[in-house]
């Protein structure tokens, strides 16, 4: 999930930015209304978090000309505007939601999930899921479970199990889960991904659940269905 944060304030650019990126969320920003616009109108996004007040071109102004391109993805509009016409003007404007600064990043965050889930009605299961023997991943709610048993698992926990489960049955290289997941280039001498490979196994085969988690000595990891192992 991609997500384009509009906002000219370094430090609340830097949260966000922060916040989303450990909630496993690809995160772009834009400082200014002309940069977001061209962002918006040329990348591919899923959600755009936007200010009103920015330089060069203001919040609402870069929301309606997103919208008059037809570009329907949903926007959260954050902003410190906040009498109730302020908040009315956003939402007629093209926003999918309004949020008054300043705000507790978990009701953001809920917020997004919320708007996520609502922009993808007509996703077919198996875009929004995956599955691995009876291992479960809603991508959108970021729901894990494992017959029927929900699993609770950190941010990074999350990412890496999700590539290892859109990856099924094949040998994924420590490497590639580090560039995939840390997103730097990869140091042999860190045990980082051993460390939360290991809390990953703990939660994905707890109590009487079989191993679908194995290791590849030397190698890497892979995702199996035990059933059939």
């Amino acid at each position: 999930m991609r997500i384009l944060v509009v906002e000219d304030d370094q430090v609340t650019q830097s949260f966000l930015k922060k916040g989303l990126t450990e909630q496993g969320y690809q995160v772009e920003v834009a400082c200014d209304g002309q940069d977001a616009l061209f962002q918006a109108l040329e990348g591919e996004f899923q959600l755009i978090v936007l200010d009103r007040m920015l330089p060069k071109l203001d919040g609402l102004t870069v929301l309606n000309t997103l919208r008059s391109a037809g570009k329907t993805l949903p926007v959260l509009i954050l902003s410190a505007l906040d009498s109730v016409d302020d908040r009315v003007k956003g939402l007629r404007e093209g926003g999918d939601d309004y949020l008054v600064k300043p705000f507790a990043f978990a009701e953001l965050l809920a917020r997004i999930e919320i708007l996520l889930k609502r922009s993808a009605p007509n996703q077919t299961t198996q875009e929004t899921t995956l599955q691995v023997a009876d291992l479960t991943m809603n991508l959108l709610t970021r729901e894990v479970s494992r017959q029927g048993r929900s699993i609770s698992l950190q941010p990074k926990e999350f990412q890496l199990l999700r590539y290892l489960m859109e990856h099924p049955g094949q040998v994924v290289t420590r490497t590639l889960l580090f560039e995939a997941v840390w997103h730097y280039d990869f140091d042999p001498q860190t045990n980082v991904i051993d460390v939360h490979v290991a809390r990953l196994r703990k939660k994905v085969e707890s109590d009487d659940l079989a191993p679908i988690l194995e290791t590849i000595r030397g190698v890497g990891y892979r995702l199996v269905d035990s059933s059939v192992r």
